[in-house]
């Protein structure tokens, strides 16, 4: 097994894994994987996750031919989240979306510049 012990994988035996697209740098997707799936990711070049609702390992793109080639595989600071750079074959999001964060804008304050005055956190 190639699976580096510095992962460290939730009490339900997973891993976040953000999706990005290597080109765009687009965030495509949030999954899951537990050992089983990284290590056949880190192998075979094919992005493989944990469904948790199916409760099975599923290879992107082996019934909707919307493949994703493993192109980087990096570990966040903690060891508790992925990142994954893919090559990305058509539509990432089940509904057809390039990504899965085409479906809505939540409006926020984006105008803040560094510099400016912030008001203290309150902790309730």
């Amino acid at each position: 097994m190639t699976t580096t012990p510095e992962v460290a994988f939730n009490e339900q035996g997973l891993v976040p894994v953000v999706v990005q697209d290597e080109t765009s740098k687009r965030v495509l997707m949030v999954a899951y994987m537990n050992r089983e799936a990284l290590e056949l990711t880190l192998t075979t070049g094919r992005a493989v996750y944990w469904s948790r609702s199916r409760g099975e390992l599923w290879r992107k793109g082996d019934t909707s031919g919307n493949a994703q080639f493993v192109r980087r595989v990096e570990l966040d600071c903690d060891g508790d989240t992925l990142l994954i750079s893919v090559e990305q074959v058509g539509p990432a999001c089940h509904t057809g979306t390039m990504s899965c964060f085409d479906v809505a804008v939540l409006p926020a304050v984006t105008n803040v510049v560094p510099g400016d005055a912030v008001p203290p956190l309150v902790k309730e």
